[in-house]
């Protein structure tokens, strides 16, 4: 019997099948986290999971709540001084991709986690940026996963966090020493990559179950399609499971039922 499974399932399985076994992998907190464990629970048990704590090769029995939680420390092959981790590691070429969240997301894949509404007087604050703009121009690659809404997927980001391409969408070009940024963005509905010629975001697969009108009137912009619209593989039984337990072990581990 087929497990049944929620759109957040859905796109926690998606992202985690986006990692290759030994990937070297700088993960962000949250959804990015959660896939990335997932991956390395499942079809890639020699990803190398690096957070911005100075972990590396960390594998976690449950899901961190912070990059400060000791059960990334406990359970890395070994922790260095974040700036080396920076500098040595992520400056120095050695991370093949970046997997990040956001709070605002635009077309050109910039990413905002800093204020929302106008900077000298927003409606709300953020946490910061973080490693992330670190991570994003210094990563092979970029993925991005983030539940899809009108209020995250924006025509413009408040405020440019993150460098995706730039509001034009050229703020890679002819920069030398920078990763290729984001190739993909996974969120419940769909996934996105960014065209070839614009770096504007593609819908290029849609989960099952959902339309290309569900996906417009979650987006902030009119959205594109590929010609060739993929249909995003269900879920198997067992990464609903591993992740299930993963969650359910974490859960239990930070107090929760």
């Amino acid at each position: 019997m087929t497990l049944e499974y929620t759109s957040s399932e859905m796109m926690s399985v998606t992202a985690a099948r986006a990692l290759e076994n030994g990937m070297t992998c700088f993960v962000g907190i949250g959804l990015p986290s959660e896939a990335a464990n997932l991956a390395r629970l499942t079809h890639a048990p020699d990803v190398v999971l690096i957070y911005e704590s100075g972990t590396l090769q960390t594998k976690p029995d449950i899901l961190p709540l912070s990059i400060g939680d000791g059960e990334l420390c406990e359970s890395a092959l070994t922790t260095v001084a974040v700036p080396e981790m920076f500098r040595y590691w992520l400056q120095g070429g050695k991370v093949d991709v970046g997997f990040l969240g956001t709070a605002q997301i635009d077309r050109f894949a910039n990413l905002n986690t800093t204020l929302i509404g106008d900077y000298k007087a927003p409606k709300v604050r953020l946490p910061g940026g973080g490693g992330a703009p670190e991570i994003a121009t210094n990563a092979g690659e970029v993925f991005i996963t983030l539940k899809h809404s009108k209020r995250a997927f924006v025509k413009d980001v408040d405020f440019v966090t993150t460098l995706g391409f730039g509001r034009d969408g050229k703020g890679r070009d002819n920069v030398p020493n920078i990763g290729k940024g984001p190739t993909r963005v996974i969120t419940d509905l769909c996934v996105m990559k960014p065209d070839p010629a614009t770096n504007e975001l593609v819908v290029v697969s849609l989960h099952p179950g959902v339309s290309r009108e569900d996906v417009i009137d979650a987006t902030g912009w009119e959205v594109r399609f590929a010609e060739q619209l993929a249909s995003t593989p269900e879920p198997s039984d067992n990464e609903l499971e591993i992740l299930r337990e993963l969650k359910a072990r974490s859960e239990r581990a930070h107090g929760g039922e």
